[in-house]
């Protein structure tokens, strides 16, 4: 079975190089295991179970396409493109939050705008129809006014001169 065991400071590079040349041999033999050996790896702790490691299947599909069979190939650009990877998720990350922040904030702020514009033209609606109203009592008024007046004016008028004998006649 595939053992997987922490590797310590203290081994000279002859037996690191020698380790690291079985785990590629392993790897190529056997791309299922490549997830769980690094988690395991990662946390230092020895894999006895090989069941384990047939239920890895994450690198499988991976290591199947051809850009995997490539990597594979040059052992050297695959931590490269791992590094980038790595380096580049927070960026990436921290762009693609900020971006959906902004479109958030924009469309409740256009909501609030927009509201707000709906708020101002009702106000600006409510003031002009107040000042329509006030004008036409006003004017209703005053043609009243001068409707009772002249009306009053004209009747006494007309009444009075039925009323009017001629001196000379």
């Amino acid at each position: 079975p595939f053992r997987c065991v922490r590797m310590d400071g203290d081994r000279d590079p002859e037996q690191l190089r020698g380790n690291w040349a079985l785990l590629m041999t392993q790897l190529r033999q056997d791309p299922r295991v490549t997830c769980q050996y690094f988690y395991d790896l990662s946390l230092g702790s020895v894999i006895d179970d090989p069941s384990l490691l047939s239920r890895s299947l994450c690198a499988f599909t991976l290591l199947s396409t051809r850009p995997g069979q490539y990597l594979l190939s040059h052992p050297t650009l695959a931590p490269t493109l791992l590094l980038f990877a790595a380096f580049a998720v927070l960026p990436v990350a921290l762009f693609l939050a900020f971006a959906v922040v902004t479109f958030i904030i924009s469309a409740t702020g256009f909501v609030f705008f927009q509201g707000l514009l709906l708020f101002v033209g009702g106000m600006s609606l409510l003031c002009a129809l107040v000042g329509v109203a006030f004008f036409s009592v006003v004017v209703s008024l005053i043609f009243n006014v001068f409707y009772f007046v002249l009306s009053s004016i004209l009747n006494s008028w007309f009444s009075n001169r039925g009323n009017y004998t001629n001196p000379t006649g």
